[in-house]
This record gives C-alpha cells, structure tokens and sequence, in this order.
C-alpha cells in the first residue's frame, strides 16, 4: 500500500523526488504518512479535500482487501 499511496501522489505533484510515505503497522490497521514539499501540499489535498479523499478511498479498498484499516494522513 505504501507503494501504490507513493506512486499516485509522484504523479500528483512537479517534485515527485520530494514525496514520502512512511508506514506503521499494528496487526488490524495500517498509517500511512505522506509527506511532500509545503508548496505542493494543495495539490495532494485538492479543492475542498477531494483528491486527498479519493487517495484515502483507493487505498482504503486495498486495504480492506488485505483486511486492513488504512489511515493516510499529511505530515506538515
């Protein structure tokens, strides 16, 4: 999931260089943190949070694939 959550957002931003995921796992729930450069933070949220929340809802459909809870969140 960590994978696939760096691939959308590189293709999301004009620095994909800058992009990192780090992952926590716990046995039923998974954290992903991603974070890119300040100035490209609005292109991975998008107007009123919609590509962040689409971001959320794929990786949430992978994980509960794998019967995991998926958190993304933004580090700042």
């Amino acid at each position: 999931m960590k994978e696939l959550t760096e691939l959308i957002v590189q293709k999301l931003v004009d620095k994909p260089e800058n992009v990192s995921v780090t992952e926590t796992k716990s046995e039923t729930t998974v954290i992903l943190e991603i974070e890119v450069a300040k100035e490209e933070i609005g292109l991975v949220i998008g107007k009123k949070g919609k590509i962040i929340n689409s971001i959320r809802n794929i990786i949430n459909a992978v994980g509960r694939k794998n019967g995991k809870k998926v958190i993304v969140g933004i580090k700042e």
